[in-house]
């Protein structure tokens, strides 16, 4: 704050308000209102009919993301920006907006309703009402299909990683494989690759549906069950173990990790994503507040740094472990060798 800056309560403002920004990206994507403006229709009544909604209420709506910087306005007229146009009309290779099922759920929400309770006790109830470890919990499912175009980014730098001949006969196991979309993108620059996706058989059902939509359902197969009970079934060349770890404690984690490094064949790789903060626990922001998400969330999980991580995987027998950060995504690799 530079010297004699007035004191404003601006930050606190801003942040207890923030609900009010989301809920108007939620019914822009549900009205479809990027989409419409993309098809030519800039004025609110334009904009409105198209979306079978009020003019009072879209312009209302439209003045408000063009403050929050989702459009830009001249005159009368409403224009996508480049963030909208890439990520928020629903024709874009890119659209992102089917995420919002899944982050501004009711069950993602409700941890945050009960923060306070799970800030005392230190994590999040490990019963009556937590579904981020329900086997039959329909958040899921939401997760699976919501969350597939925001991480294509992160899929296809892992497929890159790999560092193999790329007519190379591999077996990939793509442990909380989810939407796939990892274990897919890896069969898109492999063509040898057989990809053994284990997840709960109701999200395996998405996985199934992205392995057919982009070609590669012929190496795809699926293990229904939990990674911590099940056999994997065999030796692989790759683990990719993505978005799970930080749902647990480090001791959870050792154990799946040792099963994993017994499942890996000579010189086999494990590739982990994971959302990694600095050792100071408070940047870079994205990384670091994710930690706040496995509170509200689970009962013992967290957002990890690389030292904790290179530690349960060194105590797993994976003794090379490299960081790589996937700047300006905010999650970064663990590549982990036999």
């Amino acid at each position: 704050m530079q010297e004699n800056s007035p004191l404003t309560p601006q930050l606190f403002w801003e942040t207890i308000t923030g609900f009010q920004r989301s809920a108007a990206i939620k019914s822009a994507i549900e009205l479809d209102v990027f989409t419409k403006i993309a098809e030519e229709n800039k004025t609110a009544r334009e904009i409105a009919d198209a979306c079978g909604a009020s003019e009072r209420g879209i312009r209302i709506l439209c003045d408000s993301l063009t403050v929050m910087g989702f459009l830009n306005k001249e005159n009368s007229a409403y224009r996508l920006n480049d963030v909208s146009a890439a990520f928020l009309n629903r024709k874009s290779q890119a659209f992102l907006g089917d995420a919002v099922n899944f982050m501004l759920s009711p069950m993602q929400k409700r941890g945050f309703d009960n923060l306070t309770s799970a800030v005392r006790e230190g994590g999040a109830a490990s019963n009556g009402g937590n579904d981020s470890l329900d086997p039959e919990s329909p958040m899921w499912v939401e997760f699976a299909r919501g969350m597939t175009g925001i991480m294509m980014p992160s899929a296809q730098l892992i497929a890159g990683h790999l560092g193999f001949d790329s007519d190379r006969k591999i077996k990939v196991l793509d442990i909380a494989a989810g939407h796939g979309i990892f274990g897919v993108s890896v069969a898109r620059k492999y063509p040898n690759a057989e990809i053994y996706a284990l997840d709960w058989s109701n999200v395996l059902e998405v996985a199934k549906e992205n392995a057919e939509k982009f070609g590669v359902a012929d190496r795809h197969h699926l293990l229904p069950g939990s990674a911590f009970e099940m056999d994997f079934g065999g030796v692989y060349d790759v683990v990719l173990l993505t978005n799970f770890l930080h749902h647990f404690d480090k001791s959870t984690n050792e154990n799946l990790l040792r099963k994993i490094h017994r499942s890996l064949a000579e010189n086999g790789k494990l590739v982990t994503l994971e959302f990694i903060p600095n050792d100071d626990r408070v940047s870079p922001p994205s990384e670091a507040m994710f930690s706040l998400v496995m509170l509200a969330a689970t009962p013992a999980g967290d957002a990890y740094t690389f030292a904790e991580f290179k530690e349960m995987l060194e105590n797993a027998g994976f003794s090379r472990n490299e960081h790589i950060p996937l700047s300006p995504l905010p999650q970064h690799l663990i590549v982990s060798q036999k």
